[in-house]
Order: structure tokens, then C-alpha cells, then sequence
């Protein structure tokens, strides 16, 4: 509990009776407070100007300037607004009281009073300005901790801004150093395959042209993804026909399906249905989803792409019977880097990461989940 040290507390007595003056000042010199005077309302002011008082006792019926007027000039001045004021009154009717509070004083005692009566107020006002002065300095304290605190999280904020400036930076580099290279691999792999007749040889090439293809989508994704992030992509929205988007994929990837023994299929849609987007980001997301379906696919299954519209939005969504993703992988599947177990497909760090940005861009969504039977679905849904 708060213990208030009674010789710490300085108290001014303003009245114009010295006979009054006298009682007040035995009685609260008794107890061990720290007393000042004045008789008249110039005095007090001059006083106050020069002392910090942390109580005053004011008589309301003086002479020249009374006690409304004195209490009035301290509440007028910001040194001077917190100190507690108790009015000294003869006057006992509800209308003079209700105007010194409303005057700022916190308190009033009528006259003649009690001992007792004096020293519990007078305690009770001091306690309590004791414990909004703590407050006031618990306040600033932590004031000064939100600050300091504040501005390690801007430091720490503005180095995270930076680190990620850097690794953007450094995988584009990456990726475009890789993406010369890995077109004169691709180019020389074609080459060979046309000259060289041995069925194993061939199958080796076949894997070394797959392995530059995995490598160059790579370099493509984290380069858009570098571009998206640093908001320096073009973007190029038009009404475009899905019939035309779909009929573009379906022409690239059925002979790629084919090889693998995995039909694709697409579900009936009406030809005239069209949606708002970036043709090249959006095809770019088909096919990273097409890849990984590819990747994953059994020989035998099927893959399946199904267009949907409503009346506020429009899926396109991409079914395969392959082994779908685990639960932790579902919990990491927008990170671009991570560490979990995928079970579907590798590189869902930057595919996925690279289509939830194009998604975002376009204010669309994208949702996974796994088939009841075998397989996932990935959809993508775009706003009418």
C-alpha cells in the first residue's frame, strides 16, 4: 500500500482571517505537513508562481479578489492545473458549492469543521495526487519503452526490407545467369537427339533435356517472382476468351501428356466465356500447374481441367489422380523456400509462391485440396 510521508507535502492556507489561518495551521502542523500562507488572493497567486504546492486550502469570502477567482487563475495555467484545491466556505447552499467544483476545485469543507474532517481530505487529496503523479511517471516510462521499442522494430524492419531487396536481387542474378546457359544445353540437347540412334543414349538425353527444362522453369518463376515482389511488372489486363487461353495450353502440353501415357482432358464450357486478366501470368500459372500434374502423374491417369462460372466469379481449376500433398505441406504450400515434405511435387516453394502473387494481382484466389480418391485440385478463381 501507498504510504504518503506527511513531511514531504507542502500546503498553502489562503484566507483572510489570521485567527483562521492560526487553526489551520495547528492542526495540520500536528501533523507533520509543510505549511505555507497567504491572506489575500494576490498574495496566494505570488506564492504559488514560486513554490510547487502539492495542496491548496482556499477561502471562498475575501476581500478584492475572492476564492472563485483565485481558483480560476491556477486552473488557467498549465504549471499550475494539477494542483488539488479544497474551498473553505461559510456558504452551505447547493448553487455556491456546485460553482467552485465546476471551477476545478476537487473539494470543499464548510465552515466551522471538525479536525478530523480536515486532516482525512486534506490526506485523502494528497494521496491522490501521490498516485496520478506515479501514474504520470509509470506512463512516460512506458512511453519511452513503446518508443525504444518502436524504433528497434523500424530498424529491424528497415534491415528485413533491405534482406529482402538482397535475396531479390541475388536470385535474379541467379536466374539469369543460368538462363544462357541453359538455353545452349537445351539447343545442344535437341542437336544430339537427332544424331545419336541408340535407344539408352536417347533416354539419356531425353532425362538431360527434362533436368534443363526443370532449371530454366525455375530461373523463369524466380525471376517473375523478383519482378512481382519489387511492383515492377507491366501488367496487361484484357478481356481475353478462356476458350482461346485453353485451347493455347491444352495444343502445348497434349503431345507432352501423350508421351507419358496421361490423358488431359477438359470439361465442357460454354465458348463465349471470358474473364479480365494478364494472358502471359495467367498461362504461366496453368502451366506450372500442368507441369507438376505432369511431373507426378502415374502412367495410365488422367488430368483434368474444368471451367466453372458463376455469377460473381469464374474457376479454372486442374484435377490429377497423383499422390497429392500432405497436411504439412498444405501449411507451407505459399512459402517460397521451405522445408516441409510436399509429397506432390518439388519446387512448390516458387511455382505455387509465383501463382498465389499472380493470383493476388488479378484480386482472384487460389484454393487446394485433395481428391476424396487419389489426387489433388488446385483452382483458381477469378472475379467477374
Amino acid at each position: 500500500m501507498f504510504e504518503m510521508k506527511n513531511e514531504q507535502q507542502s500546503i498553502l492556507i489562503v484566507d483572510d482571517m489570521p485567527k483562521n489561518i492560526q487553526i489551520l495551521g495547528n492542526i495540520l502542523y500536528r501533523e507533520g505537513f509543510k505549511l505555507s500562507y497567504a491572506q489575500s488572493g494576490e498574495e496566494a497567486l505570488e506564492l504559488i508562481q514560486m513554490n510547487p504546492y502539492d495542496l491548496i486550502l482556499l477561502d471562498i469570502m475575501m476581500p478584492q479578489m475572492n476564492g472563485y477567482d483565485v481558483c480560476e487563475r491556477i486552473r488557467g495555467k498549465e504549471s499550475t492545473r494539477e494542483i488539488p484545491i479544497i474551498f473553505l466556505t461559510a456558504k452551505t447552499d447547493k448553487e455556491s458549492i456546485v460553482k467552485g467544483l465546476c471551477l476545478g476545485a476537487q473539494d470543499y469543507i464548510t465552515k466551522p469543521f471538525s479536525s478530523e474532517e480536515l486532516i482525512q481530505r486534506v490526506k485523502t487529496h494528497l494521496l491522490i495526487r501521490s498516485q496520478k503523479e506515479q501514474l504520470k511517471n509509470v506512463n512516460k516510462t512506458l512511453e519511452k519503452k513503446v518508443e525504444e521499442r518502436t524504433n528497434q522494430l523500424r530498424i529491424a524492419n528497415e534491415q528485413l526490407k533491405s534482406l529482402e531487396k538482397a535475396k531479390s536481387e541475388f536470385l535474379s542474378i541467379i536466374s539469369h545467369e543460368l538462363r544462357t546457359p541453359l538455353n545452349g544445353i537445351m539447343g545442344l540437347t535437341d542437336l544430339l537427339k537427332n544424331s545419336i540412334q541408340s535407344k539408352e543414349n536417347r533416354e539419356y538425353i531425353n532425362y538431360l533435356k527434362e533436368a534443363s527444362e526443370r532449371l530454366a522453369r525455375f530461373s523463369e518463376t524466380a525471376i517473375l517472382i523478383t519482378t512481382l515482389k519489387s511492383e515492377q511488372y507491366k501488367f496487361n489486363f484484357t478481356s481475353q476468351k478462356i476458350k482461346y487461353l485453353i485451347e493455347n495450353i491444352f495444343e502445348s502440353y497434349e503431345e507432352r501428356f501423350r508421351e507419358k501415357n496421361i490423358t488431359l482432358e477438359i470439361g465442357a464450357y460454354e465458348d463465349d466465356l471470358q474473364i479480365n486478366i494478364d494472358f502471359d501470368l495467367i498461362k504461366t500459372c496453368l502451366e506450372n500447374l500442368l507441369n507438376n500434374a505432369l511431373k507426378f502423374s502415374p502412367k495410365g491417369s488422367r488430368v483434368r481441367i474444368d471451367i466453372d462460372q458463376k455469377k460473381e466469379f469464374t474457376n479454372i481449376g486442374i484435377s490429377d489422380e497423383g499422390p497429392g500433398f500432405n497436411r504439412q505441406a498444405m501449411n507451407n504450400m505459399f512459402e517460397y523456400f521451405s522445408n516441409a515434405e510436399t509429397s506432390h511435387f518439388e519446387g512448390i516453394g516458387l511455382s505455387l509462391a509465383a501463382t498465389k502473387l499472380i493470383m493476388d494481382a488479378h484480386q482472384g484466389k487460389i484454393h487446394i485440396e485433395n481428391n476424396e480418391s487419389a489426387g489433388a485440385r488446385v483452382c483458381l478463381r477469378f472475379p467477374n
